[in-house]
């Protein structure tokens, strides 16, 4: 009688079903482990870019709430902002727009939010409700109030007017 199998050399042995289902386990961990990493270095500019984003909006708006700068030896406009009011918000991207045609040295725009207390207070000194401009000279004098919301053309006029009065 013939042999019907051939006789296996030891490079040639089988697989039992245990290696097989262990070998097929290790490659789905390290596809999972390669998806894994492909995914985090996509992710990470993504945050690493909203993150940056995030930090210079909050120094910004840090740097816009600090009304100690009124005084600082240049013009300030300082908003009377509530950050709850749809026409506060208007009126500020209205001011920032309004405020991109002069150099940065010219105005300190300043946000008084009157949902703070130095806000509230600050609001409360100059008689002054929300979605209102105060412009202020180099010296710290309150010169002029503009109610708002306005149009840019306006603001700009009225920032026109206060510059030359500096002079």
């Amino acid at each position: 009688m013939k042999k019907s199998r051939k006789q296996r050399s030891g490079k040639q042995k089988r697989q039992t079903t245990a290696e097989v289902t262990a070998e097929r386990h290790t490659a789905a961990q390290r596809k999972k482990k390669t998806n894994f990493t492909r995914r985090a270095l996509i992710a990470l500019p993504v945050v690493a870019i909203a993150g940056y984003f995030t930090a210079t909006q909050v120094q910004a708006i840090m740097s816009e709430s600090d009304l100690s700068k009124i005084n600082s030896g240049k013009p300030s406009i300082v908003q009377i902002h509530d950050p709850q009011c749809s026409m506060c918000r208007t009126l500020q991207n209205q001011t920032r727009k309004a405020l991109k045609a002069y150099d940065d040295d010219t105005f300190e725009y300043l946000v008084a939010n009157i949902r703070s207390e130095d806000g509230l207070a600050f609001s409360s000194k100059y008689g002054v409700s929300h979605v209102t401009l105060l412009l202020f000279d180099a010296k710290g004098e309150m010169v002029e109030i503009v109610k708002g919301p306005t149009d840019m053309d306006t603001l700009r006029r009225a920032f026109d007017a206060h510059l030359k009065k500096q002079t």
